[in-house]
């Protein structure tokens, strides 16, 4: 990245720009990547560590445009598989 002194824009080269750009198009897909391994985390998780993983889980599911109801539900049911199904069907959505 090279930046003009006289200029707050930054420079990115093509190969930045891509990587950029590819993200922004996959976002979607790395956000259910993530939430299929945060619910494998869940089965094996308990306590403290149980509940950091819910957090990490809201996070991408908020991304994923899953209403605030809906993880809140999930949450309080504590059952990994409804997450399993709900990622499921929002894989399905994006084919």
């Amino acid at each position: 990245m090279t930046r003009d002194p006289k200029s707050s824009v930054t420079e990115r080269s093509k190969y930045q720009q891509n990587i950029i750009k590819n993200y922004y198009e996959n976002r979607e897909n790395i956000a259910i990547q993530r939430v299929q391994e945060l619910v494998t985390e869940l089965f094996l998780s308990e306590g403290k560590k149980r509940n950091t993983q819910w957090d990490r889980l809201e996070k991408h599911l908020l991304k994923l445009d899953v209403k605030q109801a809906t993880i809140d539900h999930l949450r309080k049911k504590d059952d990994p598989q409804l997450v399993a199904k709900l990622a499921e069907r929002l894989g399905k959505e994006l084919d």
